[in-house]
């Protein structure tokens, strides 16, 4: 098989805040930013790997969602554990630096994990949970 990862979904709830920081914390590009119904969905990834995506959706975009799971949702969201991403880079000190200098929820300073990995993790405007990971 040929598999890979092409995209992969976040709800935002401030789609301007999730621009500035995907895009300007980050350093991603915006791909494709897209408003339908009153709603708007932001396509971004890293600009050396225009192949992997995050889309940044409306967390009720969902016609199936009842309101119960949307309070529900929410209430997640807010506590920072609905949904979440790791991303990879080559010197997580060094990232997080970067990011600690900017206006960053940080959760956690870079650590060497028992289970082998050093990595930090910071929540994006809507809560969503990041990990970073430091790749060999």
């Amino acid at each position: 098989m040929d598999i890979t990862i092409h995209a992969s979904f976040l709800p935002q709830t401030d789609p301007d805040a999730a621009l500035r920081f995907y895009r300007d914390t980050l350093g991603f590009e915006v791909r494709n930013d897209v408003g339908y119904g009153g709603m708007r969905w932001i396509t971004v990834g890293p600009p050396d790997q225009p192949g992997t995506s995050i889309v940044l959706h409306p967390p009720h975009a969902d016609p199936g969602v009842t309101d119960d799971e949307r309070r529900t949702v929410a209430e997640m969201m807010a506590k920072g554990t609905y949904a979440g991403i790791v991303l990879a880079t080559r010197d997580v000190d060094a990232t997080f630096a970067q990011l600690q200098a900017g206006d960053t929820d940080v959760v956690q300073e870079p650590i060497d994990q028992p289970y082998g990995i050093r990595d930090c993790a910071v929540r994006d405007p809507a809560g969503n949970l990041i990990r970073i990971q430091q790749i060999a």
